[in-house]
C-alpha cells in the first residue's frame, strides 16, 4: 500500500512522514542485522562444531589405541622386561599420542574468532546513516 505522501520528493514531505519512513527504515534495517548476525554465528557455530567432533573422535581414538596398543605391545614387551615396565613404557606413549591429538584440537578451537565482523562493520555503517538521517 502506497502512501499519500511517498511520491514527494523529500522536502516536500511533512515531518511526521519523514519520521515514519525513518521509523520503518530503522526497523527493516534492525531486522536485516539480526538476520545477519544469526548468519554469521550460525557458521562460526558449525565450525566450532566440527573442531569439537575432531575433539571427541581424538579422545576416542586415544582410548581405543590404549587398549589395543597396551594389549599387544605389553604381551610383546613382557618377553624382554619386566611386565611393570613394559606396561608403563606402553602407557606413556599411547598417553603421548593422545595428547597431540587432543593439543591440536584445543589449539584449532583456541584460534577461533566468534566475533561477527559482517554485522559490526554494518552496524557501525547503519549508526552513521542514522546520524545521516536525523541532521
Amino acid at each position: 500500500m502506497q502512501r499519500i505522501n511517498e511520491n514527494r520528493p523529500m522536502e516536500n514531505k511533512p515531518l511526521g512522514d519523514l519520521f515514519g519512513d525513518l521509523a520503518s527504515d530503522m526497523s527493516s534495517l534492525v531486522r536485516q542485522e539480526v538476520a545477519l548476525a544469526k548468519l554469521e554465528i550460525t557458521q562460526k557455530a558449525k565450525y566450532l562444531g566440527r573442531n569439537v567432533g575432531y575433539l571427541v573422535v581424538g579422545g576416542a581414538v586415544a582410548y581405543a589405541g590404549l587398549l589395543a596398543v597396551i594389549a599387544a605391545i605389553i604381551m610383546l614387551l613382557d618377553n624382554y622386561m619386566p611386565a611393570w615396565g613394559a606396561a608403563l613404557l606402553v602407557g606413556v606413549v599411547v598417553a603421548l599420542i593422545a595428547w597431540l591429538m587432543i593439543g591440536k584440537a584445543v589449539a584449532a578451537l583456541q584460534q577461533a574468532d566468534l566475533t561477527p565482523h559482517e554485522t559490526v562493520e554494518t552496524l557501525k555503517e547503519d549508526a552513521t546513516w542514522v546520524k545521516q538521517q536525523i541532521k
